[in-house]
């Protein structure tokens, strides 16, 4: 449970996010119950200020839910338990966070290059390929989230197939 957690929070940081957050999202995802702030904080061995901070992340992206246990009054956290329900969750929110104002961005670059005095037209062209790329990333991403756990798995799977297939 150790290594999956520190490697949790390793991969998490080279991804651009917060090492204690996915410390936090490794420990419930691996927790067969719903877990208090407290009990998170003593077992990754982390200050309750950053547990809290984690745990309203991880709430932001969709990721963690609060769920009350019968006889504590104490909220407790969960993570979503379908790998590819998680999936989703992620690629939608990586969609919003990042695809969506990059897209933005190289479409106002391309326009204001336009105007440029040097290499113009490859500037332009270039700008347009690579929001040419996110923007069908970003319809992928699109309807993607559209599918069903069970049905994103299939689509993987057939993908699998079909690079076999291509060799």
């Amino acid at each position: 449970m150790s290594k999956f957690i520190l490697h949790w929070g390793e991969m998490g940081w080279r991804w651009g996010i917060n090492r204690s957050v996915a410390q936090v999202h490794a420990l419930l995802m691996l927790s067969p119950k719903p877990l208090p702030a407290e009990e998170i904080g003593e077992s990754l061995d982390v200050a309750r200020s950053n547990v809290s901070t984690s745990l309203k992340e991880l709430q932001g992206w969709g990721l963690v839910r609060v769920v009350h246990v019968f006889g504590d009054r104490r909220e407790h956290f969960e993570t979503l338990r379908d790998v590819w329900e998680m999936f989703s969750v992620i690629m939608r929110e990586r969609k919003k966070r990042e695809l969506d104002p990059t897209l933005a961005t190289l479409r106002d670059c391309a326009a204001e290059a336009k105007g440029g005095k040097v290499d113009t037209d490859y500037t332009v062209a270039r700008l347009r390929e690579l929001a040419d790329f996110v923007e069908l990333a970003g319809s992928w991403a699109q309807r993607a989230q559209g599918l069903s756990p069970a049905a994103t798995k299939r689509l993987f799977e057939l993908g699998d197939k079909v690079f076999r297939l291509v060799g």
